[in-house]
């Protein structure tokens, strides 16, 4: 049987929707694999705290916070404005701000002639993955919905998630300035259950989630 026009166009409209809601899993991050978006630093905030793989962060090093690359990953990232380039290796997590896809060591944003302005467009290219054993938490992802210097209102908003959602959970971060008091939602063998928790958080809540890979 011939399927019209209209059911045709239906057809393929549907699973356009089905593929942009879950996108491919991208944890492998092989090497050749390129990513581009906008990059920012971090600095003295974090300088001399702990960093998401158990090092002290150096601000003036060439490191770099990534939300899903594994830690230990050494990529070359090139600012597209100016044409300069630095290598560093992936010991953090984040940015946690929509429309970033690094957060650079201040030393390296230096090498990319970026700290004026605090943001450049980059090109992520993988040159190696990480090396020595894996942390047990690495192959865990998780949700993160908020963001609070409150700890009363990052409960306020856990528990008012919680009524509807499993696995509501606080992560505290110490900076140099303050506590943060960070808000996720579940643990997730595989990428995909996080992303299509961030999905219905996004269309329910209207939330701006951000996966990530979740460490001890």
């Amino acid at each position: 049987m011939k399927k019209s026009p209209f059911i045709v166009s239906l057809l393929l409209a549907l699973l356009a929707v089905s593929c942009a809601t879950i996108p491919r899993s991208r944890t492998d991050y092989p090497v050749g694999y390129r990513e581009i978006g906008v990059a920012s630093w971090y600095g003295k905030q974090f300088h001399g705290r702990p960093t998401a793989n158990g090092e002290i962060y150096d601000m003036y090093g060439l490191t770099a916070a990534h939300r899903l690359m594994p830690l230990g990953t050494v990529v070359r990232v090139t600012n597209r404005e100016n044409g300069r380039s630095v290598k560093v290796r992936v010991n953090d997590r984040g940015p946690f701000v929509r429309g970033r896809i690094l957060d650079l060591s201040y030393g390296a944003a230096q090498r990319l002639g970026m700290t004026v302005n605090g943001t450049a467009t980059v090109a992520i290219d993988v040159l190696s993955g990480p090396n020595g054993p894996k942390l047990s938490g690495d192959d865990l992802f998780t949700v993160q919905v908020g963001a609070f210097s409150s700890e009363q209102n990052a409960r306020h908003f856990a528990n008012g998630l919680s009524s509807k959602y499993p696995d509501v959970y606080l992560v505290t971060l110490q900076t140099n300035q303050n506590t943060i008091y960070r808000v996720r939602v579940g643990r997730f063998h595989e990428e995909r259950g996080a992303l299509r928790m961030a999905d219905r958080l996004s269309n329910e809540e209207n939330l701006e989630p951000f996966v990530t890979r979740k460490e001890p």
